[in-house]
């Protein structure tokens, strides 16, 4: 079975990985988008900061929200664990992820152990209409909304009503949670950069932070991408930033908008795109005057791309590190269906090893 291509041509790997390092070293202005596992992520980072490259994750946007409230506003957050045991009130604010709903459904089915109450009650935030999510089962779940208002305007409205202040759209079932909250020992708001806006975010951490002023809550944030969050995590080790950080002045600077990789390539900055994936179908699309080079999990060339390598997932065809949301930490998981694919990582190892010796790369 073909694993590389040049063009539309299969070739060895050996040999694409000599082309993908050819391009980089004749690139001057390299992008990386990855969505991979933390030592991918940490790969893929050292080879940009070798190649003075910018780098962001692959659903950047998403991330990008989570990221700047923690770097800009900072968060009251506390472990899955801890919601897991005390939570009494739980809040989801917005559209959760996918992946986060097994996690909220085992909320649902279990009571807090070191709750007064012995019981959890929970409601929603977000647009009116919203139904509730089947992640709750028969769990009821009052719908905290305004008239024709988003997420971000309905937590506005919550803050202002606890606050005891007028508001021109009253929030639905508002004497319901009031009443909740008062009650609550410890509520909890569920939180994703998927389902809000930055600012819908840093109006639900003020809220947070006015019932402190009298009580106690906290938030739980459930990162939009698992992996997204692990590479953040990397990133911040490495070089002291989030993504979204670049090298093209031989050090790491982090500039959420000029090292957006998707706008990048949009406004003709970038002359060619490194795109890890082994999750994302379809690969990375083609932009004129812009090589790209693509590792991802394909059986075919990815189309218009210039070098294509296929890759093993994390934690299904090679064992991996990865972000956990349900332990807040990093895991070691093993392999699902390991197979013979080579790793993110050990591909861009091979890439690296055609460049001038320097001091070599992690994992």
């Amino acid at each position: 079975m073909a694993v590389a291509w040049i063009g539309n041509r299969e070739t060895l790997v050996e040999r694409a990985c000599e082309q993908a390092a050819m391009l980089l070293q004749s690139s001057r202005c390299p992008v990386f988008s990855f969505d991979t596992d933390i030592h991918g992520t940490r790969a893929a980072i050292a080879l940009a900061e070798r190649v003075g490259a910018a780098y962001d994750h692959v659903d950047g946007a998403a991330l990008a929200r989570e990221t700047a409230l923690f770097t800009d506003k900072g968060a009251m957050t506390v472990s899955p664990g801890e919601v897991r045991r005390r939570a009494d009130l739980v809040a989801i604010v917005g559209e959760l992820p996918a992946a986060h709903h097994g996690f909220v459904a085992e909320l649902a089915d279990s009571i807090p152990d070191l709750s007064a109450k012995n019981a959890r009650e929970f409601f929603l935030i977000g647009p009116e209409g919203t139904e509730a999510p089947s992640f709750l089962g028969s769990r009821k779940a009052p719908m905290l909304s305004c008239e024709g208002a988003g997420v971000g305007a309905a937590l506005a409205a919550l803050r202002a009503q606890c606050a005891g202040r007028r508001v021109s759209k009253p929030v639905s079932n508002f004497d319901a949670f009031k009443t909740a909250l008062a009650d609550a020992r410890f509520p909890v708001f569920l939180f994703s950069g998927h389902g809000a806006d930055g600012l819908a975010l840093e109006i639900l951490q003020g809220l947070i932070a006015d019932i402190n002023r009298k009580s106690r809550a906290s938030a739980l944030h459930l990162p939009a991408s698992e992996s997204g969050w692990g590479g953040a995590l990397a990133s911040t080790w490495m070089t002291g930033f989030p993504p979204r950080t670049g090298f093209a002045r031989g050090f790491p600077e982090f500039d959420p908008w000029r090292f957006d990789v998707a706008r990048a390539i949009a406004a003709g900055e970038a002359d060619l795109h490194l795109w890890i994936s082994a999750k994302a179908a379809g690969g990375p699309g083609k932009t004129d005057g812009v090589a790209v080079i693509a590792l991802t999990k394909t059986a075919m060339p990815i189309a218009d791309a210039d070098v294509t390598i296929a890759i093993g997932e994390a934690g299904v065809d090679h064992d991996a590190v990865v972000y956990s949301g349900r332990t807040g930490s990093l895991a070691a998981v093993e392999a699902g269906e390991a197979s013979d694919l080579p790793s993110a990582a050990a591909v861009i190892r091979q890439i690296a090893d055609h460049f001038p010796a320097e001091a070599a790369l992690p994992c």
